[in-house]
């Protein structure tokens, strides 16, 4: 059950104050409270009680003020003078020294485990070697014993709210850790996207330019369309663009749908607008994909024919997907020269489980276009492998995407 309100507020504002004004108060209480037998009772002897009640009461509670700083010399300071209490007889009756509880409550609760109990059994000792009667000697055990027992519990619950503000402290570190990495990897995929999309209209727009001049004199009609597929590229590179930067600004704009399998024969319809013979097939039965998988496979797709328009000097390619039960193979081939000499050799590749045999392992390939290609499927929990086609001349590109969790 939750505690009210008005008690919450208190422990806060009281948390809030010096804790050197605190101990001051609590101190003032325990002094009224310890002078009340003064005033409240009559003196049998007649006229005012003895100084020196008064001196060891106040004694007794000022170093009270100190606590927290001071554990163990203020439960000593507090109760060396309460033996003085009983040498004159002018004194009324103390049935609980409160400071000394206060003081031994304080030792509990922030001092180490052998620092409290060498003062347990001090003090335990102290006051029955110094009190006069078995009953007044089981009631101080129960007291102090019970001041422990209670200082005890709040040092575990004030290391158990530490504990939970440290907790929840890490949580909310890991929290921002998490989104700074959930953001640069979007910043990643977006720029992967951007790097796709850009190569793949500037290639097809460069074929189609250097095409379009010498076709005007002899195939008017050709150049035509060589003018409007550099047209219809650069209208589907910025309209693919304004949608990511969309997702960059703050104000959110009117957003597309990402590019998925179903958009692949678009594709390679746009290819094929190079001059480049582009074909595609499917087999088997079609399956869900996950939303990454799909967006994936249209840009595996799409830096693939890329890199054969801009490196491979083919005149064909081909584009296949196979439906299997447990994941989609495709496979875009052409017959051109192979990886172009001029890019780096990268790591070597091998045939990733799953994947039919038939390309050879340990093939170089290399480019940051390749390397996207494989991490774009490693993204998905898929493979991709790339290298000479097994069948005759060009290069080809294996993917494995798995498919989506029923």
């Amino acid at each position: 059950m939750s505690e009210p309100r008005y008690v919450t507020r208190f422990r806060r504002w009281s948390a809030s104050l010096p804790t050197i004004l605190v101990d001051a108060a609590l101190a003032a209480l325990v002094l009224v409270v310890q002078l009340w037998p003064f005033v409240s009772r009559d003196n049998p002897w007649g006229g005012p009680w003895h100084w020196l009640g008064y001196a060891v009461v106040v004694a007794a509670c000022v170093p009270l003020v100190w606590r927290r700083r001071a554990p163990v010399a203020v439960l000593l300071g507090t109760l060396l003078p309460t033996t003085l209490y009983d040498i004159v007889d002018q004194v009324p009756a103390q049935p609980i020294w409160y400071g000394g509880l206060v003081a031994f409550y304080t030792v509990a609760v922030y001092c180490t485990r052998w620092i409290r109990w060498a003062m347990f059994a001090i003090t335990l000792a102290g006051g029955l070697l110094i009190v006069g009667s078995a009953e007044t000697a089981l009631r101080g055990i129960v007291l102090f014993v019970a001041a422990y027992a209670i200082g005890r519990a709040a040092a575990a619950s004030r290391a158990h709210a530490v504990a939970l503000e440290e907790r929840a402290a890490q949580l909310a570190r890991e929290r921002e850790a998490e989104a700074e990495r959930a953001a640069e990897r979007e910043r990643a995929r977006i720029a992967r996207d951007m790097h796709d999309i850009l190569a793949h209209a500037v290639s097809v727009m460069v074929v189609q330019a250097e095409a379009g001049p010498v076709a005007v004199g002899s195939d008017p009609a050709r150049a035509v369309a060589a003018f409007d597929a550099i047209a219809a590229a650069g209208r589907d590179a910025m309209d693919q663009l304004r949608r990511m930067l969309n997702v960059l600004k703050e104000e959110q704009g009117p957003r597309g749908p990402q590019p998925t399998i179903a958009t692949l024969p678009a594709l390679a319809d746009q290819v094929r607008a190079t001059g480049l013979h582009v074909t595609y097939s499917t087999s088997g039965e079609p399956r869900p994909l996950s939303p990454d998988a799909e967006v994936a496979a249209y840009r595996i797709t799409q830096e693939a024919l890329t890199n054969i328009v801009k490196h491979a000097g083919a005149t064909r390619a081909g584009i296949a997907l196979a439906w299997q039960d447990h994941a989609l193979m495709i496979e875009i081939t052409d017959d051109g020269r192979g990886r172009d000499p001029g890019l780096p050799a990268g790591l070597p590749t091998g045939i990733p489980e799953g994947i039919p045999t038939g390309l050879p392992t340990g093939l170089p390939s290399g480019g940051n276009g390749l390397i996207g290609i494989r991490e774009r499927a490693a993204a998905c929990g898929g493979t991709a492998v790339t290298g000479p086609r097994p069948d005759g001349p060009g290069f080809r590109v294996l993917v494995r995407l798995p498919l989506a969790a029923a």
